[in-house]
Protein backbone atom coordinates (compact mmCIF):
# COMPACT_ATOMS: atom_id res chain seq x y z
CA UNK A 1 0.00 0.00 0.00
CA UNK A 2 2.64 2.45 1.04
CA UNK A 3 4.53 1.16 -1.99
CA UNK A 4 1.66 2.49 -4.07
CA UNK A 5 1.07 5.69 -2.54
CA UNK A 6 4.77 6.74 -3.24
CA UNK A 7 4.95 5.67 -6.68
CA UNK A 8 1.33 7.71 -7.33
CA UNK A 9 2.99 10.95 -5.86
CA UNK A 10 6.31 10.36 -7.95
CA UNK A 11 4.34 10.33 -10.74
CA UNK A 12 1.96 13.10 -10.17
CA UNK A 13 5.17 15.09 -8.91
CA UNK A 14 6.65 14.44 -12.54
CA UNK A 15 3.14 15.38 -14.46
CA UNK A 16 3.11 18.59 -12.61
CA UNK A 17 6.72 19.17 -13.29
CA UNK A 18 6.44 18.24 -16.82
CA UNK A 19 3.08 20.74 -16.80
CA UNK A 20 5.34 23.29 -15.38
CA UNK A 21 8.33 23.28 -17.59
CA UNK A 22 5.65 22.76 -20.46
CA UNK A 23 5.01 26.50 -21.53
CA UNK A 24 8.74 27.60 -21.41
CA UNK A 25 9.57 25.15 -23.54
CA UNK A 26 7.15 26.19 -26.37
CA UNK A 27 8.15 29.47 -26.19
CA UNK A 28 11.38 29.22 -26.13
CA UNK A 29 11.21 27.73 -29.67
CA UNK A 30 10.78 30.15 -32.39
CA UNK A 31 10.99 28.85 -36.20
CA UNK A 32 12.17 31.20 -39.16
CA UNK A 33 9.52 32.24 -41.35
CA UNK A 34 8.89 30.24 -44.38
CA UNK A 35 10.01 31.62 -47.89
CA UNK A 36 7.97 33.14 -50.54
CA UNK A 37 6.81 30.62 -52.82
CA UNK A 38 8.11 31.50 -55.99
CA UNK A 39 7.46 29.49 -59.39
CA UNK A 40 9.28 29.80 -62.42
CA UNK A 41 6.52 28.94 -65.12
CA UNK A 42 7.25 25.63 -65.54
CA UNK A 43 4.65 24.38 -63.12
CA UNK A 44 1.85 26.44 -65.03
CA UNK A 45 3.08 24.72 -68.40
CA UNK A 46 3.09 21.47 -67.13
CA UNK A 47 -0.43 21.87 -65.52
CA UNK A 48 -1.89 23.22 -69.12
CA UNK A 49 -0.37 19.88 -70.56
CA UNK A 50 -1.74 17.97 -68.54
CA UNK A 51 -5.29 19.96 -69.13
CA UNK A 52 -4.60 19.62 -73.17
CA UNK A 53 -3.83 15.93 -72.89
CA UNK A 54 -7.05 15.52 -70.93
CA UNK A 55 -8.78 17.13 -73.35
CA UNK A 56 -7.21 14.79 -76.34
CA UNK A 57 -7.93 11.90 -74.45
CA UNK A 58 -12.03 13.17 -74.29
CA UNK A 59 -12.15 14.24 -78.02
CA UNK A 60 -10.55 10.58 -78.96
CA UNK A 61 -13.09 8.90 -76.80
CA UNK A 62 -16.10 10.28 -78.30
CA UNK A 63 -14.67 10.29 -81.65
CA UNK A 64 -14.17 6.59 -81.22
CA UNK A 65 -17.71 6.22 -79.48
CA UNK A 66 -19.33 7.95 -82.07
CA UNK A 67 -17.75 6.06 -85.17
CA UNK A 68 -19.04 2.67 -83.58
CA UNK A 69 -22.33 3.66 -82.83
CA UNK A 70 -22.74 4.89 -86.79
CA UNK A 71 -21.08 1.88 -87.95
CA UNK A 72 -23.79 -0.57 -86.40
Amino acid sequence: MAVSRVSFVAVFAALVFSMLALPASVQAQSSAPAPAPTSDGTSIDQGIAYVLMLVALALTYLIHAADLSISF
